[in-house]
């Protein structure tokens, strides 16, 4: 049973590439889900996984955007098999 994360991450976060780097680093690892910039600043990722993937995968958007983010708040439940891809929300 795989695993899900939902995030959100607050900072300069929007207008950086942040999105389309996250989708890059979920396809490189096989992670599903997506991720969007919301209307207060912040971007919103839900992403399912196994466990270590996940937490490889929010290892590595932390290094890659470590000056730019500073607060994430992450959530973790089992996860439901909801999502076959990962992309960009608009």
């Amino acid at each position: 049973m795989p695993n899900q994360v939902h995030v959100f991450y607050e900072g300069r976060v929007q207008g950086i590439g942040f999105r389309f780097t996250v989708e890059r680093i979920a396809n490189q690892l096989g992670v599903y889900g997506w991720v969007r910039n919301l209307g207060d600043g912040r971007v919103e990722l839900w992403a399912e996984g196994d466990s270590g993937i996940l937490k490889e995968f929010l290892s590595q958007i932390k290094s890659y955007f470590l000056q730019y983010i500073n607060n994430t708040e992450e959530n973790w439940q089992q996860g439901v098999s909801l999502f076959q891809d990962f992309r960009v929300r608009f």
